[in-house]
């Protein structure tokens, strides 16, 4: 292991700092309650009334139908529910989770088009009764015996028509992805609901549309209440089916992998590999953490690689079972995950030391290529985990993948690919028994234009897929490299975005604040005519063929992601025990941004939190350093904390509800931190924890459908006089959105409670003074709604959520030694 640079210390790993506490948060209190328009109640009743008795004749067609094919899944219909313009659709009331569940009718999903919402609903045979009865209550103006209304009129009047589906119902992709001839051919994603059998409705599925001349591979991915599967065929196809499909929650389209970059020239020679050689210390030990990639394969002929990895540390998707790299792409996340930037090895003559060993996955065989069947990406991203886990599951390894869709359409939301990323990350098949860390690259921008428009560009050029992922570390690219060619500058200023980065600045705000950081991926230049790539910008990593070239040119995202994995598997090299999600954390929690970061993003004057969060979605926090993510400092400490919870408990007769927070009583020496006063003082707090993933277009509709749970955190401020008047305030909290503030009265937080919460990485700075800090002592875990709780048909509620909680304070006065105040205070409270 690598000796502390001189006044470094390892972090503070305090155990047992947490209590229990019950967490009883009130219900909802009304706020922000959709509008309902008042309407004509016998004219609106009426048109809603003929179209269901239309709808009827529909379902007895479809039934028949079905009966004829001998579906086994459920017999029954789909229509759509389009609502009133402008008026938010009550779409939870059309499931049998309200009103009658045992009518087994099911919510499908939830498209907006323009100014309306689509929903889609299964209605099982004989059940259109169920809304023929909503209709006669309303016309009727039920009412209860106290004289209540029982009329549904609160659902009723969002809706402006009850229809039959059309395959325009299903698709809840970018509308134009739908392609305007009917009769043309493409690769769809068809996400099918699981209705208790899944293999019966993957079959009545295949058979449905194998007799439209569709074709269905046997590849799929499974998640708790969808299925997701490929098929090839056209818009023409699929209609001849239409009456008697039932058995589609919703329809995208399905992706392509991003080009990989274009080699460019070597400019290095032979005897600089034998230098490095040289001077490089190669950990020997087995038990080393591996950095695993899955991309192109990997030459491991190459002499700086080959010590790294044995011949059964390379693996393949591939039918062919080939694992080396004929894309000159995987090889350089080799060379950038081994030893970094080979630019700065090379010029340095200081001895170098590697930690951890490498292994491949051949996942795509050539630069964006995916040749023969098209597979389902989620299904080979899958493929290419399980490879070196079934050879050597003991093994610790860090996952790192620039393999990402051609596009941005997905705007954050959960695709079937960072689904399937997630799902993995948490261990979703084993409950949560062995988490995955991946590191994925945020997607690049090659456009042209694009690098002639920056800045401007990076907030209209978003992450590709799967980098939305909940669980994965998702790294942007920035840039130091402003040596240009005479005639031509550098577009990026040193320390500013690489015009090759992507972000989530224009993401809906309920999604995860992206990429998380971000690291080194070169730059571009430009002269009068434009702009264009140079290889004085770019990172140096190994060729694939190195009897002809040893070193090629690397950049964009890619490179980031690489150099990202390699802190990752040095951050694990040091400390072994650590769980994937506080590997994640320490990650983030050593970025910061540069000036030329801030100077972008932030005001001169005093930036308010909604700077902070855009800042966020552009930069991440900032490039992270592999100094402050290994050791603590006597003026710059770190805590790391390793917990769990039971975020939802299940009473009898009653709904699932929340069970408990944690409350971590932080070891502040309160003596010496008062004794400091006025001396400026900053705390981070990063939470960390994995989500398990329930992909559907019902998401969109609410974020608690997406999570299986939420974890929040907030810390004493002066105004709790007492740690029981702390507890009782976060007990008051409602059940509320992200947007209703618990933290709002705490501004001396960069982001509070408003901006922090999204995703399942959850990080915010507090800076104050010393004396404040002292009577900031305790620190509360919470739960917040996820699908364990608002699902109790999946019996997920009893689930225990393991979390990550770093916490750490900082000051620049270098004579003040806060370590050893707080290593005291810690041992005091483990000897007790």
């Amino acid at each position: 292991m690598p000796v502390p640079p001189q006044n470094k210390r390892r972090h503070l790993l305090p155990t047992g700092t947490s209590t229990s506490s019950p967490f009883t948060a009130h219900a909802a209190n009304g706020r922000g309650r959709p509008v309902v328009p008042d309407l004509p109640r016998q004219q609106h009743g009426q048109t809603l009334q003929a179209q269901i008795e239309r709808l009827q004749a529909v379902a007895v067609a479809a039934h028949t139908e079905q009966a004829a094919l001998g579906l086994s899944s459920g017999l029954g219909v789909q229509i759509q529910f389009a609502s009133q313009p402008n008026v938010e659709l009550a779409v939870q009331s059309l499931s049998a989770e309200r009103g009658n569940p045992r009518s087994h009718i099911e919510l499908l999903s939830v498209r907006q088009d323009g100014e309306q919402t689509f929903a889609s609903v299964f209605v099982p045979e004989g059940k259109l009764a169920h809304f023929e009865g909503y209709v006669a209550d309303y016309l009727g103006e039920k009412k209860n015996k106290a004289g209540g209304p029982l009329d549904h009129k609160p659902l009723i009047n969002t809706i402006a028509a009850i229809q039959p589906i059309e395959i325009r119902t299903l698709w809840t992709d970018e509308p134009e992805l739908l392609p305007k001839d009917q009769d043309e051919g493409f690769w769809w994603e068809a996400w099918l609901p699981v209705r208790g059998n899944r293999n019966a409705v993957i079959g009545d599925f295949k058979a449905l549309m194998q007799r439209a001349g569709c074709q269905v591979p046997d590849k799929q991915t499974d998640f708790p209440e969808r299925t997701v599967v490929l098929m090839y065929g056209s818009q023409n196809q699929v209609k001849t089916s239409l009456l008697s499909l039932n058995c589609v929650a919703e329809f995208r389209r399905a992706k392509e992998t991003a080009d990989f970059f274009d080699t460019m020239g070597v400019e290095e020679q032979r005897d600089w590999q034998q230098d490095l050689i040289q001077r490089t210390h190669l950990a020997a030990a087995e038990d080393a953490p591996r950095l695993c990639l899955l991309d192109s394969g990997v030459n491991r002929g190459h002499e700086l690689l080959a010590p790294l990895m044995a011949e059964d540390d390379m693996y393949s998707v591939e039918k062919d079972g080939r694992t080396d790299d004929e894309a000159n792409h995987g090889t350089g996340m080799a060379g950038l995950g081994a030893y970094g930037d080979l630019t700065e090895a090379i010029e340095s003559n200081a001895p170098i030391a590697i930690y951890h060993r490498l292994e491949s996955v051949r996942l795509l065989k050539e630069a964006g290529a995916n040749a023969g069947e098209p597979e389902l990406h989620a299904q080979l991203f899958g493929e290419a985990v399980s490879r070196p886990e079934i050879s050597y599951p003991d093994r610790k390894r860090i996952f790192c993948s620039a393999v990402t869709a051609s596009d941005y359409r997905d705007r954050g939301r959960p695709s079937s690919w960072s689904a399937k990323v997630d799902s993995l990350a948490a261990d979703a098949d084993n409950e949560g028994q062995f988490p995955r860390l991946f590191v994925l690259s945020a997607g690049n921008t090659n456009d042209i234009d694009a690098w002639n428009a920056y800045p401007d560009s990076l907030s209209t050029n978003l992450i590709h897929d799967p980098g939305q992922a909940w669980n994965a570390l998702t790294v942007g690219a920035c840039t130091a490299k402003t040596t240009a060619h005479a005639g031509y500058e550098a577009i990026a200023e040193e320390g500013g975005l690489s015009p090759y980065s992507t972000t989530s600045a224009a993401w809906q705000s309920a999604w995860p604040l992206k990429p998380d950081v971000v690291m080194e991926g070169g730059n571009v230049a430009r002269d009068n005519f434009g702009a264009i790539g140079m290889d004085s910008l770019q990172l140096l990593s190994a060729h694939h063929l190195p009897r002809e070239r040893v070193f090629t040119t690397f950049n964009a995202t890619s490179a980031a992601a690489a150099l990202c994995g390699k802190l990752a598997s040095e951050i694990a090299a040091e400390y072994p025990q650590m769980r994937p999600e506080t590997i994640r954390a320490l990650i983030v929690h050593s970025a910061e941004w540069t000036e030329g970061m801030r100077k972008a993003y932030l005001p001169a004057a005093q930036p308010g939190k909604a700077a902070y969060a855009r800042l966020i979605r552009h930069c991440g926090w900032g490039e992270p350093s592999l100094d402050r993510a290994l050791w603590s400092a006597s003026n710059s400490l770190t805590l790391v904390i390793e917990d769990a919870l039971r975020p939802y408990k299940k009473e009898r007769g009653v709904g699932p509800a929340s069970r408990e927070m944690n409350l971590h009583a932080l070891p502040w020496p309160r003596e010496e931190l008062e004794a400091l006063q006025g001396l400026p003082v900053q705390m981070r707090v990063t939470l960390s924890y994995f989500i398990e993933p329930n992909p559907s277009a019902r998401g969109s509709v609410s974020k608690y459908h997406y999570p299986s749970h939420r974890l929040r955190f907030d810390v004493q401020r002066p105004l709790d006089a007492t740690t029981e008047a702390f507890v009782a305030r976060v007990n008051a909290a409602v059940e509320r959105d992200d947007e209703d503030p618990l933290n709002a009265a705490d501004a001396d937080w960069y982001l509070g409670d408003r901006q922090r919460h999204r995703g399942s990485l959850h990080q915010d700075v507090w800076e104050g003074t010393a004396a404040e800090l002292a009577s900031r002592g305790v620190l509360a875990v919470y739960p917040a709604p996820g699908w364990w709780r608002t699902r109790p048909g999946l019996e997920r509620f009893d689930s225990v959520a393991n979390y990550s909680l770093i916490v750490s304070i900082r000051t620049e006065q270098n004579q003040v030694d806060l370590y050893n105040a707080i290593a005291n205070q810690i041992a005091i409270v483990n000897q007790v």
